[in-house]
């Protein structure tokens, strides 16, 4: 059985944090009318917005161009017990200023895959929950 302190919600702040800790995340979205998720590596942008690189032509970039979606992170410890998970959830948008596009090109996240006609997305951080477990050992 679980101990009352074993979770602690986390506020916007603490999570932010954490985020900026991990390479890799899940973007949660409509795919053909069904739920998706896809593992991407990511970076947070000024405003926290989850910025990630993907092709411009991909499946992703149409299926959340201007719809809202959700990113989730997280990190655990399966020997402690321990961990937390951090949920982002706002609209994705393209960008396509092309300064901001050279920024980001320099400061922005680098694809693990290789990428033709690279667009960069944004996830804004119109809402952002986590919360964390707490070290219990092994049962």
């Amino acid at each position: 059985m679980f101990q009352n302190d074993a979770f602690r919600a986390l506020d916007r702040q603490e999570c932010l944090r954490l985020l900026a800790k991990v390479p890799v995340g899940r973007v949660v979205y409509t795919r053909q009318a069904l739920p998706a998720v896809l593992p991407v590596n990511f970076s947070l942008d000024t405003d926290a917005f989850v910025l990630l690189r993907t092709s411009r032509d991909s499946d992703l970039v149409r299926a959340i161009d201007g719809v809202v979606v959700a990113f989730e992170a997280d990190e655990f410890d399966a020997a402690t017990r321990s961990g937390w998970s951090v949920v982002v959830t706002g609209r994705a948008t393209v960008v396509t200023d092309p300064a901001e596009q050279e920024r980001l090109s320099q400061a922005g996240p680098i694809s693990w895959m290789p990428l033709r006609d690279a667009v960069f997305v944004r996830i804004e951080s119109e809402m952002v929950t986590g919360r964390e477990l707490r070290g219990l050992g092994p049962q």
